[in-house]
């Protein structure tokens, strides 16, 4: 998605187009077969969901065909990962590539070890708190129910009055990995009926696929995780410049 003449355009493909993308499920078999997807057009061509779908889609409403409504159809059917990966930018990871993923952004840190390290911030601690409780044995458990983010917002101390740039911390989480989007739900009155838009719904992925899922690339190198990645982008979009690879992907581990 681009600015011409002051306004926003996207950049599709035709419904001729063979290779056009016309239904969540082939998304997530292209996401599947890439690794990784950014949502939107960035510096490296072809690597983004907008590319490979019509245009006329994009803001129907419609669940069935319009890529702003597979976000919540895809992230709630826990087949990728959608989430701020990219830059901080909105995309999806297959579940093969998350492990490496969060081996990478996390630099071989779970949360609770990243933070006695002094390595995340007093905000992260107070969302992160929200989402995740200590068991008997002294260890972390991931809650699984869903928490709108408005109200997690509320929850952890952000707002008037309290803690501030909520969207930034939450960002910064899903950056490394600590947080995925789980679902797109609206809110609901005292009465129980829904109203407004939609809003996400935020976990750790651990809640949504389990821990040794998730960690599952730990005992490599961090670095050699981020390496594997930029040689899967690569094997893909071979023309990407290694200004604009370590952009979408992070620097690695170390650097």
């Amino acid at each position: 998605m681009t600015v011409e003449n002051g306004e926003w355009v996207l950049h599709g493909r035709a419904l001729s187009d063979p290779d056009c993308i016309r239904t969540w499920q082939a998304l997530v078999s292209r996401i599947d077969e890439v690794g990784f997807l950014p949502l939107f057009g960035n510096e490296i061509a072809g690597f983004s969901v907008e590319e490979h779908v019509p245009t006329e889609y994009w803001w129907t409403g419609d669940p069935a065909r319009d890529p702003w409504e597979w976000r919540a159809v895809i992230a709630r059917s826990r087949q990728v990962a959608y989430g701020k990966f990219f830059g901080q930018k909105a995309g999806f990871i297959s579940l093969k590539w998350l492990p490496r993923f969060a081996n990478a952004r996390r630099d071989g840190y779970d949360f609770d070890a990243a933070w006695e390290d002094g390595r995340l911030t007093r905000r992260e601690r107070l969302i992160m708190d929200c989402l995740t409780e200590t068991d008997e044995d002294g260890g972390i458990v991931w809650r699984d129910s869903a928490i709108l983010s408005t109200d997690l917002k509320r929850l952890a101390g952000f707002g008037k009055g309290g803690e501030k740039n909520f969207p930034g911390t939450v960002t910064d989480l899903m950056m490394r990995l600590y947080l995925v989007t789980a679902d797109f739900q609206r809110r609901r009155s005292k009465k129980g009926a829904e109203f407004g838009m939609a809003v996400s719904v935020l976990l750790p992925p651990e809640a949504l696929w389990g821990y040794d899922a998730v960690t599952a690339a730990y005992p490599e190198e961090p670095a050699a995780s981020w390496e594997k990645l930029r040689a899967q982008l690569l094997t893909h979009f071979p023309h990407a410049d290694e200004p604009a690879v370590r952009r979408l992907l992070g620097n690695a581990p170390g650097t």
